[in-house]
C-alpha cells in the first residue's frame, strides 16, 4: 500500500528537519552563479541546489516558472533536476500553483502527481479560486498515489490581502475559509494530512481569522522567510502551535550564497529551523 504524504512528510521533518530549500534560477541569479540564462544554465543551477541540499535538509520546491519560460528545452531541464532529486531522497513540493476546472484540472493533478511520469513530484501548489471542489480529482489522483497537495490560503503577497480577508456567505474569510475546507477534507484522522495550505510567513493570521488551533493536523507551506522579511527565528512566534508541521521554505536568503557558498547556508538555515 502506498504510504500517504503526511505520514510521509513527518518522517522527512523527524530525520531532516522542517527546512524547504526553493530553486529559483531567475536571471540575476544565474548571473551571479555565473551561469548563462538559458534552459541549461537553469538545470546546472538546480542540479547544484540538489547536492548542496542533500544531506542538509529533506525538501526540495522547484519554483516551475522560471523553468517554464525556456520552453520545451526548459521543462527537460526540469524533468532533469527532479530525477536527480528523487534519486537523492529529497521530497519535492513542485511549486506550479495550478488550478481550473474538470478535465483541465485533472491533467494538472496527472502531469505532476502520476508517480513514473517525466514531472513526477512528492506533492503540488494548487489554487481554489473556483472552490476546493474544482481540485476533487487532483486530491483524488494525490491520495491514490500517496502524494501532497498544498492550497493557497493566505500569501505573503500583499496584492493578496483584499481578496484573501474578503468574507464569505458563512462569515470566515476567503483564506480561513480554505483552511477550514481542507480541515474537513483531510477528516478526523490522527497525525499530517495530505492536503496543505500555503500560509505566508509575513501575513499576521489573524488578519485572516486564522487561527493557530484551526491548523491541526494541516501541513503547512510558509514562504516569506529570509528575503522577504521573516525571520526562521520567529516561526513558532508567527505560527504557535502549529509550527511543528509547517515547512520552513528559503529561497533567496540561502541561494545568494552562490555555488561556493549554498552548501553552508543550507546547513546554518536547517540548524536554525531545528532550535
Amino acid at each position: 500500500m502506498t504510504s500517504d504524504f503526511g505520514s510521509r512528510l513527518e518522517q522527512v521533518f523527524s530525520v531532516s528537519g522542517r527546512l524547504c530549500v526553493g530553486v529559483d534560477p531567475h536571471p540575476q541569479l544565474l548571473g551571479a552563479w555565473g551561469l548563462p540564462d538559458t534552459a541549461a544554465g537553469v538545470r546546472e543551477f538546480g542540479i547544484r541546489v540538489v547536492d548542496a541540499v542533500a544531506g542538509r535538509a529533506g525538501i526540495l520546491k522547484p519554483q516551475v516558472a522560471f523553468f517554464e519560460r525556456h520552453g520545451a528545452a526548459g521543462y527537460s531541464a526540469l524533468e532533469g533536476v527532479l530525477a536527480t532529486a528523487r534519486a537523492a531522497g529529497l521530497l519535492v513540493i513542485a511549486d506550479v500553483k495550478r488550478g481550473d476546472v474538470g478535465t483541465t484540472v485533472d491533467a494538472y493533478g496527472e502531469a505532476w502527481l502520476t508517480p513514473g511520469t517525466p514531472l513526477e513530484a512528492d506533492a503540488m501548489t494548487a489554487v481554489a479560486y473556483q472552490g476546493l471542489g474544482s481540485l476533487d480529482g487532483v486530491l483524488a489522483r494525490a491520495a491514490a498515489s500517496g502524494k501532497g497537495v498544498f492550497v493557497l490560503a493566505a500569501t505573503s503577497n500583499p496584492e493578496g490581502a483584499a481578496t484573501q480577508q474578503a468574507r464569505r456567505a458563512d462569515g470566515r474569510s476567503v483564506a480561513a475559509g480554505v483552511v477550514a475546507d481542507v480541515r474537513e477534507r483531510n477528516g478526523p484522522a490522527p497525525g499530517l494530512g495530505s492536503i496543505g495550505v500555503v500560509l505566508g510567513a509575513t501575513v499576521r493570521l489573524s488578519d485572516y481569522g486564522i487561527e493557530p488551533g484551526h491548523l491541526a493536523g494541516i501541513p503547512i507551506l510558509a514562504p516569506g522567510f529570509g528575503a522577504q522579511g521573516a525571520e526562521i527565528s520567529d516561526v513558532a512566534r508567527l505560527f504557535g502551535v502549529a509550527s511543528t508541521h509547517t515547512v520552513v521554505t528559503v529561497s533567496r536568503s540561502v541561494l545568494g550564497a552562490g555555488p561556493d557558498g549554498l552548501a553552508e547556508a543550507v546547513r546554518r538555515a536547517s540548524e536554525e529551523v531545528a532550535i
